[in-house]
């Protein structure tokens, strides 16, 4: 399979400045931008930067910013699941995931995720895809938000939903630990049936077992 990508970008006015939404971006792009200190949600910033770097060089990997002038304030990951996750499991070319979403703390409250959201979904290309992604409550900001588990649950809903993906049910067995955890999902408009039921069939592992 293919993957084209195809470039789009935006400006939006926040308290911080005219931030610019864009991507997906290259790797070499984001060698030469600096990271925001405060992206330390899932790795140090420095090190993130790296993978970010590394996610963009691949095939599938998509990578959008958003950035104020030279600074990359927040980024929104894609690329192929994990292959220890069961969602590798089915093989499947024209499953993503969306693997992260993170703005740093000063710019949040100013629809900086939503808006990475919308614009990732302006290629036409991404309706040859599968988008999930899987939300578990620990990985979630709940003392720098000050939310409680299930305010930061809609949050995140309606921070995906700009991005057309919607809740599915799931069995999958660390989504199902918690109930605020949860699995969204966008399928793009040119898949077909079968690849459809290849999805639901990792959605649902244990169906038919009694």
């Amino acid at each position: 399979m293919e993957h084209k990508k195809e470039y789009h970008s935006q400006e939006i006015e926040s308290p911080e400045g005219t931030l610019v939404i864009e991507g997906p971006v290259s790797s070499e792009t984001l060698s030469r931008l600096t990271f925001h200190e405060g992206l330390s949600a899932f790795r140090i910033p420095d090190q993130q930067h790296k993978a970010l770097i590394e996610i963009a060089g691949l095939p599938e990997g998509r990578i959008i910013i958003a950035r104020n002038g030279e600074e990359i304030i927040g980024y929104v990951t894609f690329l192929y699941p994990d292959p220890l996750e069961r969602w590798s499991e089915a093989n499947l070319e024209e499953l993503l995931e969306l693997g992260a979403v993170e703005v740093a703390p000063a710019y949040r409250g100013m629809r900086v995720g939503k808006n990475m959201l919308q614009l990732s979904m302006r290629d036409e290309f991404m309706e040859n895809y599968i988008i999930i992604t899987t939300e578990y409550y620990w990985h979630w900001d709940l003392k720098g938000t000050g939310l409680n588990v299930w305010e930061y649950r809609k949050m995140m809903e309606r921070m995906m939903n700009a991005g057309g993906l919607t809740w599915f049910a799931t069995d999958d067995p660390e989504i199902s630990s918690h109930p605020a955890n949860c699995l969204m999902v966008r399928i793009g408009k040119n898949i077909d049936e079968e690849t459809i039921q290849k999805f639901d069939q990792i959605r649902f592992v244990h169906r038919f077992m009694y």
